[in-house]
């Protein structure tokens, strides 16, 4: 049964990292979900390609429900997921890798959670620590072995897409603590809280958001600057692999408490 899964986003649609690559059809509540599975030091991996395949999905029709639940259905207790961004930080200029830690939620259509229809209860899940810590460690501690550069927190604010943000959109963003900006982290993450799986984001710049970087921005030029940081991104994720202790240690598996534990 594997324990771990990667999100691929946008830019990160190869699996080939992993060895024995076979394709599935899981079937949840939320509609089918297609993933791949693999092998990789020693781990059984399972690969999602969040946009699904040819990245035919906007970031606001992305079925994260379906995918938080297929990765709970297969039985996936920690989740490496991978998010192309702009900066609205200098010191985290494009080509760099943050490990998140916290998030701005601007979006505005997406079910947020798995608990509303009233059969299973209302849950008011807990984000004072949005992104697993031990994961979160355990990715920078991998980076380091590998002299991949990391940096260790950053805000993430998700808008709703699938348009670029405006000047003044960013501008606002900036001023309420904002550092990175992207369109698929939220509900992802809280979904992600709510299935009791620990989840972390490594997020790639690809270049500077509207108003701050010099030219329109193209997604011609997310996906060039994601595929120059793929190796970097290959060897992170095969010495993260390596370092991932076999229990957790940390809260997110107890996330609901005397509610119980979901899909089980």
């Amino acid at each position: 049964m594997p324990r771990l899964a990667i999100i691929g986003g946008t830019g990160i649609y190869d699996p080939s990292m992993l060895n024995g690559l076979k394709e599935h059809k899981v079937v949840t509540e939320y509609g089918e979900i297609d993933v791949i599975t693999g092998h990789c030091c020693g781990e059984d991996i399972v690969f999602m390609n969040r946009h699904g395949k040819g990245h035919a999905l906007p970031p606001h029709r992305v079925n994260y429900r379906g995918n938080i639940m297929a990765l709970k259905n297969l039985g996936v207790e920690r989740i490496l997921a991978t998010a192309a961004v702009g900066s609205l930080n200098p010191e985290m200029g494009p080509g760099s890798f943050v490990l998140c830690d916290q998030f701005m939620d601007f979006t505005k259509s997406r079910p947020q959670t798995f608990y509303e229809d009233g059969q299973k209860g209302v849950v008011h899940i807990d984000m004072t620590e949005p992104y697993c810590a031990e994961l979160r460690n355990t990715i920078y501690e991998a980076a380091c072995s590998e002299d991949i550069p990391v940096i260790q927190g950053g805000t993430y604010v998700c808008t709703e897409g699938p348009r670029f943000e405006t000047p003044a959109e960013i501008r606002m963003y900036r001023q309420l603590g904002g550092d990175l900006v992207g369109m698929t982290g939220v509900p992802e993450v809280v979904l992600a809280r709510e299935a009791e799986i620990c989840y972390a984001t490594v997020a790639v710049v690809t270049n500077y958001a509207a108003g701050i970087a010099r030219e329109p921005l193209t997604h011609a030029e997310v996906l060039v600057a994601m595929r120059e940081s793929s190796e970097r991104f290959r060897k992170l994720i095969l010495a993260f692999v390596k370092r991932v202790p076999h229990k957790r240690n940390c809260l997110c598996q107890n996330a609901l408490g005397e509610l119980g534990t979901l899909g089980k």
